[in-house]
């Protein structure tokens, strides 16, 4: 009993230390029709299949305890039944069509990537991602913010937890207006990587030589996170995703500082992998 204790009170420690503050076991709603679409679906199928085990536990676990061998139970003289067969087959035909209904009808919902309001290309790099606002004549490199950049480095010196954001902050961010429609066209320059934000509720790869889509909606302003979720490098860890979300008046006066300003900066770095995106581009060009 005393090392049930203790394992007991080290899980409790364990599941109360800093690494487990925000920890959440199901997904988040998120700030997109999408999102809160998904989150339904998920749901909906969550409770479908509690309802079942429920169901098919119980009916185990009842005939375990009052039909077993030890109370002299006589075997069963049938071989079959019409009714129960036909019960069986027919209840779970109706629930695999129930949950095909909805998700369906998600799944539609999140290919129309038709009547978009803003349409940026979006080019993974080793490890930066480049945001083209197509028609706006806005275009720039968001890279990891340079404090965390330089905490990261070995021997840095740099206590991590006093740096805010700590590997998910990038020097420019995406901004986006609220409430409108938003199309991605997802590329890369080089690898495989894949563009993910969790409150949108969308990822989807980024893939050399081909173009992927994805659209979201954010009804709610605000800062939202996220970050490469496919393993493409060493620095794979080193290329989070920022998006701010503005309102349209605020938008709009970004995106005209943005079009009279400094010419966005290309790196050393990228600039050997940018010549790697012409089957991207044609491929752009060729979805628009």
């Amino acid at each position: 009993m005393s090392k049930i204790l203790k394992f007991a009170a080290g899980m409790t420690a364990l599941l109360s230390t800093r690494a487990f503050a925000a920890w959440d076991l199901n997904m988040p709603v998120g700030v997109t029709e999408l999102s809160r679409d998904i989150h339904h679906l998920h749901m909906l199928i969550f409770w479908v299949c509690v309802v079942i085990a429920a169901a098919v536990f119980g009916a185990m676990i009842f005939s375990i305890v009052n039909f077993r061998n030890a109370k002299g139970a006589i075997p069963a003289s049938f071989d079959h039944n019409a009714k129960a067969e036909v019960l069986w087959t027919v209840i779970p035909i109706a629930i695999l069509i129930g949950m095909a209904i909805p998700a369906a009808e998600t799944l539609i919902k999140i290919d129309d990537t038709t009547k978009s309001d803003l349409t940026i290309k979006v080019t993974g790099y080793q490890w930066k991602w480049h945001y083209d606002y197509l028609e706006k004549k806005v275009d720039f490199f968001s890279s990891l913010a340079e404090s965390s950049n330089r905490a990261r480095q070995v021997g840095s010196g740099v206590d991590v937890y006093k740096i805010k954001d700590y590997l998910r902050e990038v020097d420019k961010p995406m901004v986006v207006p609220v409430g409108a429609k938003v199309r991605l066209l997802l590329t890369s320059g080089d690898v495989i990587h894949a563009w993910w934000v969790p409150e949108f509720g969308m990822k989807r790869d980024a893939l050399p030589g081909f173009v992927n889509e994805m659209w979201f909606r954010a009804d709610k302003e605000g800062t939202f996170r996220g970050v490469c979720a496919e393993l493409c490098g060493r620095d794979h860890g080193f290329m989070p995703i920022v998006v701010e979300v503005k309102s349209k008046q605020d938008f709009d006066s970004w995106l005209k500082s943005q079009q009279g300003g400094e010419a966005a900066p290309v790196s050393t770095a990228a600039t050997p992998a940018a010549t790697q995106t012409t089957d991207a581009t044609a491929a752009v060009a060729k979805a628009e």
